[in-house]
């Protein structure tokens, strides 16, 4: 049971740091200095930014539950 939770929490957060690297930039800060800066014509639409906003929400969710699960398991 705790090897799968683990795995899960591995992927979970592999998957989360990838989400939340392909959200776009809302101005300013390190985004701008890596290419995020300019706009394009070619950004996605707003269907698509709200379900990558679900997708990361949702992954979040499973990585906080993941942790509170290990941390009852590991538990002495």
């Amino acid at each position: 049971m705790t090897i799968g939770i683990s795995i899960a929490l591995i992927l979970s957060s592999c998957l989360m740091v990838l989400l939340v690297l392909l959200h776009k930039g809302k101005g300013g800060g390190l985004s701008d200095l890596f290419g995020g800066g300019f706009s394009s014509s070619f950004g996605g639409s707003s269907v698509v930014e709200r379900n990558l906003d679900r997708l990361t929400v949702i992954t979040g969710v499973i990585w906080f539950v993941c942790i509170i699960a290990l941390g009852l398991l590991l538990r002495p």
